[in-house]
Order: structure tokens, then C-alpha cells, then sequence
């Protein structure tokens, strides 16, 4: 079949649409892809046939048809493995974070941590007011018997406990979501 610039773009696209999109559509599996392909190809003809006329034009046009669709299909093979490669990259990560959080034991990776941020805290308080909490947090000791030890009113020994406990606070901080986290446990 020949055909020249007198040929319309209308002929051209009513002889060729049909076969043209089956082909495409049955290497590149998306409808619209293939409609894209085909109406490029068929306008990328027309620019040929207007400049020079075209003795072959089913091979010429089976030509255009096949280097792009071959360009579409290529650029899909590399966005899938970039995809691909995002998608392990990802489960990597996951996987990481996974095993980090299973093998992670919040007692251990504070404990020494907090103690010492206690320890430093405490040393810094008035020996009688770190006395009076160590009494009252660690030997559990009520409030009355530590009055009677220091010869202090039970309001002197909530005054000294609410000193050392706002001193923790502040120092604590930072681990402060944790403990509570810890102490609800």
C-alpha cells in the first residue's frame, strides 16, 4: 500500500487504528498504553508521509509500533525493579527494626542508666533529705516512723520526700515516658 501527503490523517487513522491497537495491546497488556502507542505512532506516520512519501507503509508503521511499545515495555522492566528493589529494601529495614525491638529488654537498657542519673541526684540533696527518701523509697518506712527517727514533724518528712522527688523529676526527664511505661507493667 502507498500513500502520500493527499492521503488524510482521518484515512490513515481508520485503515490502521484497529489492527495497530490489537498488536500493541497484546505485548504491552494495558488498554490505554496501547491507545497512547498507537495514536503516537499513527500521528509519528502521518509527520513521515507529509515530508516524504511512504512506499511500505503496514513495515513502516509496524516499525514505529514495535520500537515503542519495545520503549514501554523496557521502561516498565526498570520501574519494576526499582520498585523491587525499594520493596526489599523496605522488608530489610522491617525486618531490622523487628529483630532491634524483640531483642531489646527495656530493664536492661535503662536500669544502669537510671540508677546512676538516681545515684548522681541524690548525692547532690542535703544528706538529711536523701536519708529521709532512701528511708521512705527503699526500706519502706512510713512516714511517722522517719518523723520519730529525725525528730521532724511527718509534714518536715513529705517536705524532704517532695524536695528529692521534684530533683529526680527534673534530672529523669527524659526517661520519664519509660519509667511510667515500666512502673505500669
Amino acid at each position: 500500500m502507498y500513500i502520500d501527503s493527499t492521503d488524510t490523517f482521518n484515512n490513515i487513522y481508520t485503515t490502521f487504528y484497529r489492527k495497530s491497537y490489537l498488536f500493541v495491546k497484546s505485548y504491552v497488556h494495558d488498554e490505554l498504553v496501547a491507545e497512547d502507542i498507537v495514536s503516537e505512532s499513527l500521528i509519528k506516520l502521518w509527520e513521515r508521509i507529509k515530508t516524504q512519501p511512504i512506499e511500505h507503509v503496514s513495515s513502516f508503521l509496524f516499525t514505529i509500533l514495535k520500537n515503542s511499545a519495545l520503549d514501554h515495555l523496557k521502561h516498565e522492566i526498570i520501574v519494576r525493579k526499582a520498585y523491587q528493589s525499594l520493596h526489599e529494601i523496605h522488608n530489610r529495614e522491617l525486618e531490622i527494626r523487628t529483630s532491634v525491638l524483640q531483642s531489646c529488654d527495656p530493664n536492661e537498657i535503662f536500669s544502669t542508666e537510671i540508677q546512676q542519673i538516681i545515684q548522681k541526684t541524690l548525692d547532690t540533696l542535703p544528706e538529711k533529705s536523701r536519708h529521709i527518701f532512701m528511708m521512705s523509697r527503699f526500706e519502706h518506712k512510713s512516714n511517722k516512723e522517719i518523723a520519730e527517727i529525725f525528730n521532724i514533724t511527718v509534714k518536715g518528712v513529705d517536705y524532704h520526700i517532695s524536695l528529692t522527688t521534684k530533683a529526680l523529676r527534673i534530672n529523669l526527664k527524659d526517661y520519664l515516658p519509660c519509667l511510667v511505661y515500666l512502673l505500669l507493667q
